[in-house]
């Protein structure tokens, strides 16, 4: 059931969003376009990208896209909604000194997965969004001791389940 809290006159066409957690994760810059299809469809793509080292050479340099279709329980930009997703990404760093191993790594990452998220309406114009998705990852990169100017050497490849999306944004609807 749609429950409409404030009166729109045509329906939106067009969301930028950002999401929050990214940015409380080391800065990491993000900016995700969304388009409506149908009434209950739209189709999305974020990219993040995080440049910055950190104290004691720490870091985690990060570029990625995921692309997105959703499904729109009421209609789009408003509720319940369920996703399918891609994603694929460019890494190198020691994420944050995280890794217990004292390791360095370059690589790259492809996955897809599913999601569900809620989107509240909060004005004409703002909205707020949540989501989560899970799904399979594979990687392959290279890994070394985490020494300065030392280059990566080891190469190895993985493939697992993870969450692949997690999200507070806001939005702006056009």
């Amino acid at each position: 059931m749609c429950f409409v809290l404030f009166p729109v006159v045509k329906a939106q066409k067009v969301a930028l969003k950002t999401n929050t957690l990214y940015w409380m994760s080391a800065g990491t810059m993000n900016l995700e376009a969304e388009v409506g299809l149908g009434q209950k469809t739209s189709l999305a793509l974020s990219g993040l990208y995080n440049p910055w080292t950190f104290r004691d050479d720490k870091m985690m340099h990060l570029g990625a896209l995921q692309p997105e279709f959703k499904y729109w329980f009421c209609e789009r930009f408003e509720g319940h909604f369920i996703g399918i997703h891609a994603h694929g990404a460019q890494f190198f760093g020691d994420f944050w000194g995280l890794s217990r191993n004292n390791k360095r790594y370059d690589g790259y990452l492809v996955g897809a997965g599913i999601s569900w998220g809620y989107d509240w309406i909060l004005s004409n114009h703002w909205n707020l969004e949540v989501e989560c998705g899970v799904g399979v990852n594979h990687t392959w990169y290279k890994e070394s001791e985490c020494l300065p100017c030392m280059k990566a050497s080891e190469r190895k490849t993985k493939t697992f389940f993870s969450p692949t999306k997690l999200a507070i944004s806001f939005v702006y609807l056009f």
